[in-house]
């Protein structure tokens, strides 16, 4: 990935929250058809030190996890908040005219070796740790252990788990940091008065690169 010094990431523990937060990542794999990518949910471990563990699965239908078996190295990315930046924000348009639209986005790719989980132990302890993390909030939440034992059985049947120690962690915080302060603040206004909650969201992360400088 493309990463200018100025749009570099505050620090890993960073990248973590993020994966923790935005967990629905693509699993990007090199098979025997060429480049394969697989849209998962994962639950991220903070062990080992220092950048963690990756735990997903997949349909025992799936391809993927036959292919990965060999141990493969792969790229796991995560996409967080995104905006298109008009230049008509950046008080330098009014002077110079010297300007182009943009995209803002954060992103975290990690990298690692895939191991492919077919124990059934294994799998039950995954399922209930992703749907604990996303049921937590609910007024009434779900539990694995709402579901009859045998119909929870055949399920964790049909699925494979992926699991990938992350050897290397980068992400990118491109958020008009490479801009002058006064466009800088006048992406934020602009996003602000756009009213929608992505504009919202993007307009705080920016504010908040800001408040960094």
């Amino acid at each position: 990935m493309y990463l200018p010094k100025s749009f570099e990431p505050p620090d890993s523990h960073t990248l973590q929250q993020f994966m923790q937060a935005h967990s629905f990542g693509v699993l990007v794999t090199m098979t025997s058809q060429g480049l394969d990518g697989n849209h998962l949910p994962f639950v991220f471990d903070a062990e080992p030190s220092p950048y963690g563990t990756l735990r997903g699965h997949v349909a025992r239908a799936n391809p993927i996890w036959r292919e990965c078996q060999d141990r493969s190295e792969a790229l796991v990315i995560f996409q967080g908040p995104d905006s298109f930046i008009t230049p008509s924000w950046y008080p330098t348009k009014q002077e110079t005219g010297a300007v182009v639209p943009t995209w803002n986005y954060i992103v975290v790719h990690a990298h690692g070796t895939v191991r492919v989980v077919e124990d059934a132990s294994w799998l039950r302890a995954h399922v209930e740790a992703l749907t604990t993390r996303h049921e937590a909030s609910r007024e009434a939440p779900w539990a694995v252990s709402d579901a009859p034992a045998e119909y929870i059985e055949k399920m964790v049947k049909a699925i494979v788990g992926i699991e990938m120690p992350i050897a290397r962690l980068t992400g990118k915080w491109k958020l008009s940091q490479n801009r002058s302060e006064r466009d800088h603040a006048g992406v934020v206004d602009g996003l602000l008065r756009e009213g929608s909650e992505s504009a919202s969201t993007m307009a705080a992360l920016v504010k908040g690169a800001l408040d960094r400088r």
